[in-house]
Formats: structure tokens, sequence, C-alpha cells
């Protein structure tokens, strides 16, 4: 993966961790835009200024990055990682909840957030690979589709982010099998799972809350102690 063409944002209220954290990211190929405040996160990321991806803290005075999040999401899809505290595992589900790609913990470091930026950018990058012939697959109603990265429920559009729509892909295409977290950890999320990770529970969640909104309830099986299962029609 070249770095040079991706133009990141880091968004934390720290000048200083921000300063540190730029010039980290700048010296591994990447272009670097930082902001303090929530208030100019939103702003930027609703004007014309293009980015790659968003490192987004969560603990920020007046707009956090939950806010930014929140306002974000519902109008952009842009990949976007958070930096939580090591222990805020109520703000991580929350903001995977809300559409985060991935989170990390503080202090973060930084080699790991360049593994964590290079992952998110890969699955955005999905979005617009061209997929192989007979990328259709149909189940229970859903009709998800690889090539257009789409997928309808009845005939009818579910939106999902890179990250759901990988997990989603993923266990349709193995339905009936058995995969382990650490299996979609690494397949969706290109990473290792961690110890008390719970973002591949979180992701899947949020797909049985969409599928379940359009009609489509307990496909997805949970195999207590090992991942999942996506069930077949039969």
């Amino acid at each position: 993966m070249k770095n040079e063409k991706y133009r990141i944002l880091l968004v934390d209220d720290d000048p200083m961790l921000c300063e540190l954290l730029s010039e980290y990211l700048q010296e591994d190929g990447f272009d670097v835009a930082s902001l303090n405040s929530g208030e100019e996160a939103i702003a930027t990321l609703l004007s014309d200024e293009q980015f790659d991806a968003v490192v987004l803290d969560i603990m920020m005075p007046v707009t956090s990055g939950l806010d930014v999040l929140r306002e974000v999401r519902s109008k952009r899809d842009i990949p976007i990682l958070m930096l939580t505290g090591r222990g805020d595992d109520i703000d991580r589900i929350l903001g995977l909840e809300m559409g985060a790609d991935d989170y990390l913990g503080k202090p973060c470091n930084p080699r790991e957030l360049v593994a964590r930026i290079r992952a998110v950018l890969r699955r955005s990058q999905q979005q617009t690979e061209t997929a192989p012939a007979a990328s259709t697959v149909d189940l229970h109603g859903i009709c998800l589709d690889s090539g257009a990265r789409s997928v309808t429920v009845n005939g009818k559009s579910l939106v999902l982010t890179s990250a759901e729509f990988n997990a989603l892909k993923l266990l349709m295409n193995s339905a009936g099998e058995t995969l382990t977290k650490q299996d979609i950890t690494e397949q969706v999320l290109n990473r290792k799972l961690e110890a008390y990770d719970r973002s591949m529970d979180v992701h899947i969640s949020r797909i049985r809350q969409k599928l379940a909104a359009e009609g489509v309830s307990d496909v997805i099986k949970s195999i207590r102690g090992v991942g999942y299962q996506m069930l077949t029609d039969s």
C-alpha cells in the first residue's frame, strides 16, 4: 500500500499529541492534517475538503468525538478510527454502534496506529475494487452483491459500514460453517483479535439489528465461546 496518496485527518484536543502523531504518520508517508476541537472537525469534514481516513479522539471538551462521529457518519461515508481511554469500554462500544470502523486505546503505540489506519484504508479500498463474476449471494431474502458492494433485504436497500458489509459477506459465503471470532476479526478488520476485544461482537450485533428492522431475524447464530454462523436456507 502506497501511503503517499492517503490524506489523514487527526483530531485530538491535545496539540502536543497531535504534533507527535502527525510527525510519525508523515514519516511513514501519510499526508496529515490535524485539528484540536470537535467543532472544527465537523466543519472540516462536512466541507469540500477530502480525507481518506479520520483518527478521532473520543474525549474532547464541548463537542466530543462521539458527537463528531454522529454528525459526520449521518452525512459522509469515510473510515473513522476512534482513540479511546484504555478503560472506556462503554465509549468504545458506543463508537462502534454509531458507525466507527475501529478503535485504539490511548496512550497508543504509533506503529499500532499506522497498522490500524492501513487496515481501515484496505477495507475502504475494497469498496471500489472490481469483484469477480458470480459475486452475488442470496440467503434468507438477503441479496449481497460483492461487485456493487450493495445489500438488499427483500428488495429493499440496506446501508452497512465497510466492516459490516465485509462481515456479512464472510458469513454468507460460509453459510452453515462456524467461524471463530479470531478468523472473522482477521479477515474483516485485518488485525489479530485482542484480549477482551468486543469489536466484532458489536459489528455483528449491528448487522443483526439492521436485518431485523427489515424483517429478517435469527439468521446469524452465536456459537458460545467460539464465534458465529450464518444459517443456511434449509
